[in-house]
């Protein structure tokens, strides 16, 4: 008898994954084995090429492992699911579209009914705190709320998981800082797992439960509990302690 898994839960098996460098297989991921437990955040980080983008891109079915496999509650991954959404760095609004209209873009596409389809966009917007932007067109928003509505409508599909591939790398330092604030928040109201893959390591510490460390080099990943309460303070001694450790990983200073 198998035993029931927590709603939004991602297991990864043996995960492995190569692409073709001048002509030759060069491993990406090699045998990775990892759990999320759901409703658990996740940060990923390591060195360009470590194999970040391509853990999240595996996650979310828009490609297949070479080996090994991808679990979400249980239940192999074979392609995009509605339990997963992806938010990028960029938000990729359309343009000829209101806020709302973008929002509510992925439920028109699965033939949610009109107002159906309207009313939990509201919702998602109200969530990120853009009521008043509803009617709003993407080239009048500033960055950090083009982001904001991007993550609305990741939520207003209702998932159990969000996969984040650097959402806040684009914007400026205090935006990034706030989305942050917005991120936790949104998180905590939700109860949706999070994996985010991040250059940021002080992001990472500030919004994950867990960080990923992958390297280029060879070297076995590396997980790392961040023990810390939320709200989290970034000036707190826990806080400093944790950001040097892991500085410290890349040989940082």
């Amino acid at each position: 008898m198998s035993v029931a898994t927590i709603r939004g839960e991602v297991a990864v098996r043996g995960l492995s994954k190569s692409y073709p460098l001048n002509g030759v297989m060069r491993p990406v991921l090699r045998g990775l084995d990892l759990t999320v437990a759901g409703g658990e955040v996740l940060a990923i980080v390591g060195p360009s090429g470590c194999g970040k983008t391509t853990l999240l891109r595996l996650l979310a079915g828009l490609e297949a492992p070479d080996r090994g496999e991808v679990l979400i509650d249980g239940r192999p991954v074979a392609g995009v699911g509605a339990e997963r959404a992806v938010i990028y760095q960029e938000p990729r609004l359309l343009p000829w579209l209101t806020v709302l209209d973008n929002v509510a873009f992925g439920l028109d596409l699965r033939g949610v009914p009109h107002a159906e389809a309207r009313e939990r966009a509201r919702q998602s917007i109200r969530l990120v705190g853009l009521s008043a932007f509803e009617g709003a067109w993407p080239r009048q928003l500033s960055g950090g709320m083009a982001q904001r509505v991007g993550i609305a409508r990741a939520l207003t599909v209702r998932p159990e998981i969000l996969l984040l591939d650097e959402p806040l790398g684009a914007l400026d330092a205090m935006t990034k800082l706030t989305m942050q604030e917005e991120l936790t928040r949104i998180w905590s109201e939700e109860g949706v797992t999070m994996v985010l893959v991040t250059h940021d390591l002080e992001e990472a510490i500030f919004l994950a439960d867990r960080v990923l460390v992958l390297s280029s080099d060879g070297t076995a990943p590396a997980l790392l509990t961040v023990d810390l309460a939320r709200p989290r303070e970034r000036s707190a001694p826990g806080f400093v302690a944790m950001r040097r450790a892991l500085m410290a990983r890349f040989g940082l200073h």
